[in-house]
């Protein structure tokens, strides 16, 4: 596990290289990952769009922000997704603005489809969902947890859904969007406080 990840660490990008990747990649025309299509080119540059707009108005609690600094060993967050992956665009956001109250948390974003083995150590019911983020410890490499690919609320809301019609589609995607719009990352950040139980 320690080589997957340290081998994933050479491409990897922090959160403001992650935002110019797309960024560079949506003027070639393309996605992050190895699959290309129209499909995948249109989600990119909605989240391209909501990145931006989200990494200027979500916020972290002051309690997130009094645990965030309690944080004094060095650790990875190690976020595989890409771009084209909406619930990665509410959550990479949130991320960085603890990484902004402690420099001890690092932030690294990697590609899901060109890390597949490290991918297959941390799969949601046999999928391959992202984003996930992956906790390490920087001293031992030690992989503490995980977190992904989207917070509780999320998981029920799509259950119910596909309870009731079968599969997720362009309906539930819009409904989700609203979902997230207007838990303005609350949902996340209690997630991730929770993990950091094993960072303090």
């Amino acid at each position: 596990m320690q080589e997957l990840i340290e081998k994933s660490l050479e491409d990897s990008k922090n959160f403001i290289e992650y935002k110019q990747l797309i960024s560079d990649l949506l003027k070639e025309g393309k996605s992050t990952g190895v699959t290309q299509n129209k499909r995948f080119l249109e989600y990119s540059k909605l989240n391209d769009k909501r990145l931006k707009r989200l990494s200027k108005q979500l916020k972290i609690s002051d309690k997130a922000k009094e645990k965030a600094e309690k944080v004094k060993k060095d650790f990875l967050w190690l976020v595989l997704t890409e771009s084209w992956c909406g619930d990665a665009a509410h959550s990479l956001p949130i991320l960085h603005r603890f990484t902004e109250i402690n420099p001890k948390i690092d932030l690294q974003i990697i590609s899901r489809d060109e890390n597949p083995e490290l991918m297959d150590h941390f799969l949601t019911k046999g999928s391959r969902s992202i984003p996930k983020l992956v906790l390490v410890e920087k001293e031992s490499m030690k992989v503490l947890g995980s977190w992904g690919p989207y917070p509780k609320p999320v998981v029920e809301q799509i259950k119910a859904y596909k309870e009731k019609w079968g599969e997720v589609d362009a309906d539930l995607k819009k409904d989700l969007q609203v979902w997230y719009n207007n838990d303005k990352g609350q949902s996340i950040e209690k997630e991730i406080l929770e993990l950091m139980d094993k960072m303090i």
